[in-house]
């Protein structure tokens, strides 16, 4: 099998980059709009963080989140409920070959990013980034 000469690192290509913001874009009108027939899933506002897609395209995982990350697991259960109205709702409006599964993940970038902040608001850290030494004269 021939490789593809045009991706040579191990990240996705930019077509499953542009499909996949498609797809973002698309999900996030529908939620937004309430398209969907499921009153619990209407009253949750859904951020739609990122949705990446596998190389074939016919996969895509939503990365998704309620506003103010209150009721994740109940936004997640009604995405999965409704998962073909919304793979139905979503690829009307694409033009591709073939409409994708959608699989629905929490998104727990936000968390990364909290957590990130702590550690770099800790004082040895502080200490260690500004570059000062110990009471011994070496740098921990």
């Amino acid at each position: 099998m021939a490789s593809n000469r045009f991706n040579t690192g191990s990240g996705p290509s930019q077509r499953q980059l542009r499909v996949g913001e498609l797809i973002r874009r698309r999900l996030s009108d529908v939620l937004l709009r309430g398209d969907v027939h499921d009153p619990d899933l209407n009253r949750i506002s859904i951020t739609v963080g990122e949705v990446r897609c596998s190389p074939d395209l016919k996969v895509a995982t939503a990365y998704v989140l309620p506003l103010g990350g209150q009721g994740a697991e109940e936004a997640l259960a009604g995405l999965r409920r409704n998962t073909r109205e919304l793979r139905h709702l979503v690829a009307k409006e694409l033009s591709l070959k073939f409409a994708p599964e959608l699989r629905f993940a929490l998104d727990r970038t936000f968390d990364q990013m909290d957590e990130t902040r702590r550690l770099l608001n800790e004082e040895t850290v502080k200490r260690d980034v500004a570059g000062e030494t110990d009471e011994d004269g070496g740098t921990e």
